[in-house]
């Protein structure tokens, strides 16, 4: 038995945060020696709503750069654009042709996003999921790494899968019915400005995230500014502190240390002492990664031998899946 496939991506829009990192980055890393990996820039992902064409591609060679700056490893993890490999659009039509539409208007995120883009959401937004289904199917992912407001993708994802394969592939199913990966610790790293809500690339205030490249300085304001409550004495867990849970959970994150540990170091000490804490770590588990990456993007490149070594080991597969479902459907195969 060899190494179980997992595949995941990240859209290449706005700035990296924490967020990017604590819950998905740094544990593609760290599960990297378990698993063969394809990890993927979602640029097809990202023009599902609006977005900037001058930014897209040095948007997307940022990200390749923070990838391989974090620790992924190429001879454990392959890396490609989305776009790069087209058996993603191809796939993405055919398996629109078998999804019912009451699937996709029930999907609680376009439901959220459509109501802030009104008349103008486009039907990208609503076949989102179908292209994410494409996306885990042609590479016949065992796992996926998901949080916990992504599961209803996956559970499409397995229906559309189990969908096909019962209409076309009956005596010898096609696509493989991924599972979910999940981490518990660091799956939802929440917003500095209110510890309800994850921290995104979306939020207008750059105060609620600290991002990947912030300098000390940046870091150490936020960190200041970060909204916190009047009581003395830090603890995990409590219902009516989520600010306090949040910035607990990211220094047990980023100091390595346990939960059980933080939570007696700083189960008496109040935000002015922490908040000094916090920022010493943030800054110091940041460092190397910014370095790395300063490095990485000097060598431009050897980013472009990435990425093509990564296209073509993902068209290998990504091709050889589209070509059995194709068959599977009943397409005249080229000549």
């Amino acid at each position: 038995m060899g190494k179980q496939r997992v595949l995941s991506g990240i859209q290449p829009t706005g700035d990296y945060h924490l967020g990017n990192y604590l819950g998905a980055i740094r544990n593609w890393v760290e599960g990297q020696n378990e698993y063969e990996n394809y990890l993927f820039v979602a640029d097809l992902h990202a023009i599902t709503v609006p977005h900037e064409p001058k930014q897209l591609a040095s948007d997307t060679y940022t990200l390749v750069a923070l990838y391989l700056a974090c620790g992924l490893d190429l001879t454990h993890s392959t890396i490609f654009v989305q776009s790069h490999v087209s058996a993603h659009s191809e796939l993405t039509w055919l398996l629109n042709c078998i999804t019912p539409l009451n699937w996709l208007q029930d999907m609680i995120q376009f439901k959220e996003k459509a109501v802030k883009q009104g008349e103008n959401v486009s039907v990208g937004l609503l076949d989102y999921p179908v292209l994410m289904t494409s996306d885990i199917l042609l590479y016949q992912a065992d796992k996926v790494p998901v949080g916990e407001d992504q599961k209803q993708h996956l559970e499409l994802t397995r229906d559309i899968a189990a969908r096909f394969n019962h209409l076309f592939a009956k005596d010898q199913p096609v696509l493989k019915l991924p599972d979910p990966l999940i981490r518990k610790e660091g799956a939802r790293v929440m917003s500095l400005a209110d510890g309800t809500r994850k921290m995104s690339k979306s939020d207008p205030s750059e105060l609620s995230r600290i991002n990947l490249l912030d300098t000390p300085e940046q870091i150490q304001y936020k960190i200041k500014r970060c909204k916190t409550d009047p009581i003395r004495g830090l603890t995990f867990d409590d219902p009516e502190r989520p600010e306090c849970n949040n910035l607990l959970t990211l220094y047990t994150l980023l100091s390595g240390k346990t939960k059980e540990e933080v939570a007696v170091e700083c189960q008496d000490m109040g935000w002015g002492q922490f908040k000094p804490l916090l920022t010493e770590t943030t800054i110091n588990a940041l460092k190397p990664i910014q370095e790395k990456y300063q490095a990485i993007t000097d060598d431009k490149t050897y980013i472009e031998s990435v990425l093509r070594d990564g296209r073509e080991k993902a068209q290998a597969i990504a091709n050889q899946t589209l070509s059995q479902v194709k068959a599977a459907l009943g397409y005249l195969a080229p000549v």
